[in-house]
């Protein structure tokens, strides 16, 4: 098949680009950057949040799914202004990318969900899965991020002649994501708090684009799946492993209070959100399960 990838050049896009070739599919790279390298890919530039330039880009182009993958995060975010392009990518650029779908004669449509849609707040022990609530606001500054996975998954569930599929990812690791958390514990600037911090359902780059290959060909319309690992875990854990991996410091531990004032978006996933997931329906339907069912197999794995 031939797919329009937008977010090609991202932590998630560069693997998934690889996985699709792997597959025998044609992947057409939507980037913002004329200059941008992708590798088995052909490029495709515009701006998905201006729709006149998006539509000229594909004018003339065909093809079978589109795929997005887009954010606006470098970096992990550490307040919650740095998540307000990614939320717009996530409403606006996503009604844009349908009407690029269309355009371009595609009948799928998969996009980029998280975990954390399920809401920013303890939900015990019981793993989550799919028919839990999702999207729902709560009252609090995390309220936009939420209503942007919501409104991602629910204009493509509801996009007249296009099958649309959500992908729940849970907090990306591996690759280039470990590559980021030990360039900032060598720089001693990844705190964790004191007690380690609470529990998240991770999954690794790798898996995640394998995971997404699987939902093209599989996934049901009108579907969302959970794409996480088998063993949520907490922060502090999956940071020390990191750490050991690489053979540096641990870790700092500090107060909740301290990383509130220099990191409120970050603290209010490792302080008050603790979620476990499950990924049981993607494995049934899908077809699909991790290769790192764990982050002990998937911080050792080589990160090129």
């Amino acid at each position: 098949m031939k797919v329009l990838l937008a977010g090609a050049t991202g932590a998630i896009g560069r693997p998934l680009v690889k996985a699709l070739r792997t597959a025998g599919h044609e992947v057409l790279a939507l980037t913002r950057d004329s200059g941008a390298q992708v590798p088995g890919a052909r490029l495709v530039v515009a701006d998905v949040l201006n729709r006149d330039d998006l539509l000229r880009a594909v004018e003339g182009i065909t093809a079978d799914v589109v795929i997005h993958q887009l954010t606006a995060l470098s970096k992990a975010p550490a307040k919650y202004a740095d998540m307000r392009l990614t939320n717009t990518l996530r409403t606006t650029g996503t009604a844009h990318l349908i009407d690029a779908a269309r355009a371009v004669g595609a009948r799928r449509f998969l996009t980029q969900s998280m975990v954390p849609g399920y809401g920013f707040v303890d939900h015990g022990t019981r793993p989550l899965t799919e028919q839990d609530p999702f999207g729902q606001p709560r009252g609090s500054k995390a309220d936009p991020l939420v209503a942007a996975m919501r409104s991602t998954e629910q204009q493509v569930f509801d996009a007249d002649g296009i099958e649309g599929i959500a992908l729940r990812y849970g907090a990306f690791y591996g690759l280039t994501g470990s590559e980021g958390f030990i360039t900032t514990l060598r720089a001693g600037k990844l705190p964790v708090p004191t007690d380690g911090g609470t529990t998240m359902s991770w999954i690794h780059l790798a898996d995640a684009a394998a995971a997404t290959v699987a939902a093209m060909d599989k996934g049901v319309a009108g579907q969302a799946y959970n794409i996480v690992d088998d063993e949520p875990v907490t922060w502090g854990r999956m940071f020390a492993e990191h750490a050991k991996a690489a053979g540096t410091r641990p870790p700092r531990r500090l107060p909740g209070w301290v990383i509130r004032l220099a990191a409120p978006y970050f603290a209010t996933l490792m302080i008050d959100t603790s979620m476990r997931v499950s990924n049981a329906k993607a494995k049934v339907e899908l077809g699909w399960a991790p290769t790192m069912p764990s982050y002990r197999e998937g911080v050792h794995t080589p990160r090129g």
